[in-house]
């Protein structure tokens, strides 16, 4: 179907190349999609479903999503991008009629479920957007394609252009990629974040005049998501998890990814020498749910004069021991919002605490039987039949520290 032995070679190459430089962009967990799908009428493709896997959604269901960079030219020079304008790394470029093939051909054979597509910026920032809205218009009218679809924004792009890529998209994403606004002017001369945050700003408008408009057509239904480098700057877990939780707030955000830097060949010397620790990606990750789910403030998370995460335990049960006078919680009076901070825990486990209680009290036994992490959870809760010996928790960090913990 791609025409000779040559030219699939070819189009082999340029998907090993541009399919890897879309490695390091985190965004595009497809949870939340829409099913484009229904009864009337057949389309090619859904949101929904199993097919292998390139990451997991945020409610646990495996994804499958082709990953792919329409180019990686640029005009940009980031200093943390290997595709920088500066950079000697091996260059392609797709066509727009190669990216659509090739989505259709690897949904057809059940390799993936959607497309995650971003670019490099070539010519101009309006050029870019105009070549990536072109895939998805194709997808969606020429092909009736009905799996998901995150397109990658470029914050400089026109506004009519982000408003046509969110009626073909699932999702948009506008990356702020550093914590600050200095740490973006130093590391991405030619990036400002007034205008990431602008094109953020548009989003938010579009996407709320679309549900408030019970005819109009969907703007982004799956809603926008954005990523931030981690430790390619000397910014704290404080601040990117104040920065995170401004973003959630003034834009509405469905996910805020988080990207360890990785070290790139011929790094400029602004640039760390070496990458974080990988845990401390995890620790971050944990912290949002905290703060999207758990109720938690990003000052309450971290501690002490560093403002770093505490690598060695998850931050729930950090939080936890670091404020023993508020434990142990009765489970059978403590209000909604005291059970969501009790280590082991979960949102799930905290409805079903409530609606047990008010049939009958609850008793040690029971909180296994609701799913609760007893290991964790018995040293900060009083059952019927239950008051913790001691809040002397130390030996919980001991266990800890050579794996990294599930926050649930």
């Amino acid at each position: 179907m791609y025409g000779t032995i040559e030219s699939t070679m070819e189009l082999i190459r340029k998907l090993s190349i541009l399919a890897d430089a879309a490695k390091y962009d985190a965004s595009c967990a497809s949870s939340g999609a829409p099913d484009r799908r229904s009864s009337a009428d057949k389309g090619l493709g859904s949101t929904s479903g199993m097919g292998i896997c390139h990451s997991y959604a945020p409610d646990g269901r495996c994804i499958s999503l082709l990953k792919l960079l329409l180019t990686n030219f640029c005009l940009y020079d980031c200093s943390y991008c290997v595709n920088r304008r500066s950079s000697d790394t091996p260059r392609a470029r797709f066509s727009i009629d190669e990216v659509v093939e090739l989505t259709l051909d690897f949904y057809r054979r059940n390799y993936i479920e959607g497309l995650f597509l971003s670019s490099g910026v070539i010519r101009t920032p309006d050029y870019t957007m105009e070549q990536v809205i072109e895939v998805a218009r194709r997808l969606r009218e020429d092909h009736d394609f009905r799996g998901y679809i995150h397109l990658k924004t470029i914050p400089d792009a026109d506004e009519e252009l982000i408003v046509r890529a969110g009626r073909y998209a699932d999702r948009l994403s506008v990356n702020v990629e550093m914590p600050t606004g200095d740490a973006l002017a130093a590391l991405a001369p030619e990036k400002t974040m007034h205008t990431i945050k602008i094109a953020m700003g548009r989003i938010r408008t579009r996407r709320e005049e679309a549900r408030a408009e019970p005819r109009a057509p969907a703007f982004a239904p799956a809603g926008q998501s954005t990523q931030m480098i981690v430790g390619a700057d000397a910014s704290s877990d404080a601040t990117i998890l104040a920065s995170a939780s401004t973003l959630y707030a003034s834009y509405r955000l469905r996910r805020v990814y988080y990207s360890a830097y990785s070290p790139i060949p011929r790094a400029s010397a602004k640039l760390p020498g070496k990458p974080p620790p990988l845990v401390r990606e995890h620790r971050l990750y944990q912290a949002d749910w905290m703060l999207r789910y758990y109720g938690f403030r990003a000052s309450e998370i971290t501690s002490g004069a560093s403002g770093m995460l505490d690598l060695d335990i998850d931050p729930k049960l950090a939080w936890a021991l670091a404020h023993r006078d508020r434990f142990p919680v009765d489970v059978n009076k403590a209000p909604r919002e005291m059970l969501l901070r009790v280590p082991g825990l979960g949102v799930r486990n905290v409805k079903r605490i409530l609606a047990t209680r008010g049939q009958r009290t609850i008793r040690f036994a029971d909180l296994a039987k609701l799913r609760c992490d007893i290991a964790k959870a018995r040293h900060f809760v009083i059952a019927g039949d239950w008051v913790p010996r001691t809040l002397d928790l130390a030996h919980l960090r001991d266990k800890a520290a050579p794996r990294q913990l599930a926050l649930i």
